[in-house]
C-alpha cells in the first residue's frame, strides 16, 4: 500500500475516533405553553434565543415549540399531561395551579426571577371603529344601553378576568368604594357583552373579522397590534386612565424539565426575556417593561395610566378566584341577575 493511502486512512480513522468520542450533535427542544394572543410576540423572540443558545452550546441545536390557548385551558392541558418545559402566562393563578394540583414547580416560583417572575406587563384597552362612533372614552361609557362589548370569558381566559377586574376596580373607585353601586354598574356592563369568546384571539376574530360589537376589550398590547395589522385607518385605541396592572408571569416546570433534560435551557430561555435585546422586542409589540431606559425610549407610545394591583384592590388572586370566579361567585350572580 502506498504511503499516501496509509496516511489518508490514518487521518480518516482519527476523525472517526474524535467524532465517536465527542458523540453526535444534539438536537434539543423546548415547549413553551403560552396564552392565546402571544403568538406573534414569541415568534419574534424565539429566534434570538435559539441563536444565543447555539453560540453558547455549539453541539446543541435548540428549537422552541409553542402552544397557545386561553391561559386557564393551557394550565389544564399541562395538568392532564402536556409536557411543557416553560409557561409564559398572563395570570398568576394559572401558574400557581401547576404547583397546587400538579407539584410541577415549587411554591416560591415567583421569587426565582425578577419582578415577581414577570418580565413584562400590560393593562386593558379598548379598540373601537375609526372615528369612535359610540363616543367611548372610559369605563363609565361601557355600561350604556347602546354599547355592545366583546371580550373573552373570565371563566376560561386570564385576559377576560383582567377585563372584569379592571372594570370592577374602576367602577369601585368611581363610586367611592360603594359595593352596591359597583355591583349595579357591573350588572349593566356584563349585560352589554355581545360575545364571550373562550380566549383573547377568538374575541379579536369576533370583533375584527365578524364585525360584531362596538368595543373590543383586551390587553393594550393586543389592541395596538390589531390596529397595526388591520389598519390605523379602521380603528382607534383608547386606554382608560384608571386601570389594572396585568402581570405576565413565567416559570420553568421543574418536574417536566428534569424529565425532559431541559432544565438549563428552560432557565436560560426565561432569563433571556429580561435581556435588553428581548425587552426591546417586547416593547415593539406594545407590552410595557420594568426597564426605565427602554420605556423612556418608547416615548409617548404608552399613555400614562394609574394602575392598581389585584392584591391591593381585591386582596390577591386566591381571594379573587373565591369571591368572583368560582361557581356561584360574583360573576355568576351578576350574569344571572342580568338575564332575569
Amino acid at each position: 500500500m502506498k504511503l499516501t493511502h496509509r496516511i489518508g486512512r490514518t487521518i480518516q480513522g482519527l476523525v472517526a475516533a474524535i467524532m465517536l468520542a465527542c458523540g453526535p450533535a444534539m438536537s434539543s427542544e423546548l415547549l413553551n405553553s403560552s396564552y392565546d394572543v402571544s403568538r406573534e410576540l414569541f415568534t419574534a423572540l424565539n429566534p434570538g434565543f435559539e441563536k444565543q443558545w447555539q453560540q453558547q452550546h455549539p453541539d446543541d441545536t435548540l428549537t422552541i415549540k409553542q402552544s397557545h390557548a386561553g391561559s386557564s385551558r393551557q394550565a389544564l392541558a399541562i395538568l392532564q399531561g402536556l409536557s411543557a418545559d416553560v409557561v409564559t402566562y398572563n395570570q398568576v393563578t394559572d401558574v400557581q395551579i401547576l404547583h397546587d394540583r400538579g407539584n410541577l414547580l415549587p411554591a416560591d416560583w415567583q421569587g426565582r426571577l425578577a419582578n415577581n417572575s414577570s418580565p413584562f406587563y400590560s393593562t386593558m384597552a379598548f379598540l373601537v371603529r375609526k372615528g369612535n362612533p359610540k363616543n367611548i372614552h372610559g369605563w363609565e361609557d361601557l355600561a350604556r344601553s347602546d354599547v355592545k362589548l366583546v371580550f373573552p370569558n373570565p371563566k376560561t381566559s386570564g385576559n377576560g378576568r383582567y377585563t372584569y377586574l379592571a372594570a370592577w376596580g374602576a367602577a369601585s373607585r368611581a363610586n367611592g368604594g360603594d359595593a352596591q353601586k359597583t355591583r349595579a354598574w357591573m350588572q349593566k356592563f356584563l349585560a352589554n357583552v355581545d360575545v364571550f369568546d373562550t380566549g383573547g384571539r377568538g374575541a379579536t376574530t369576533t370583533f375584527v373579522e365578524r364585525g360584531q360589537g362596538d368595543v373590543l376589550i383586551t390587553f393594550e398590547s393586543e389592541v395596538n397590534n390589531i390596529r397595526n395589522q388591520y389598519g390605523a385607518d379602521k380603528y382607534d385605541v383608547i386606554v382608560p386612565e384608571t386601570n389594572i396592572l396585568a402581570e405576565f408571569p413565567v416559570a420553568w416546570l421543574d418536574k417536566n424539565t428534569a424529565k425532559n433534560g431541559t432544565t438549563e435551557a428552560a432557565k436560560a430561555y426565561l432569563n433571556y426575556l429580561y435581556s435588553p435585546a428581548a425587552q426591546h422586542i417586547i416593547v415593539s409589540y406594545a407590552y410595557r417593561v420594568n426597564n426605565p431606559q427602554i420605556m423612556a425610549e418608547a416615548g409617548s407610545r404608552f399613555p400614562k395610566v394609574n394602575l392598581f394591583r389585584v392584591e391591593e384592590q381585591f386582596g390577591g388572586w386566591p381571594q379573587v378566584m373565591k369571591d368572583h370566579f368560582n361557581n356561584g361567585g360574583e360573576l355568576d350572580r351578576l350574569l344571572a341577575a342580568g338575564h332575569k
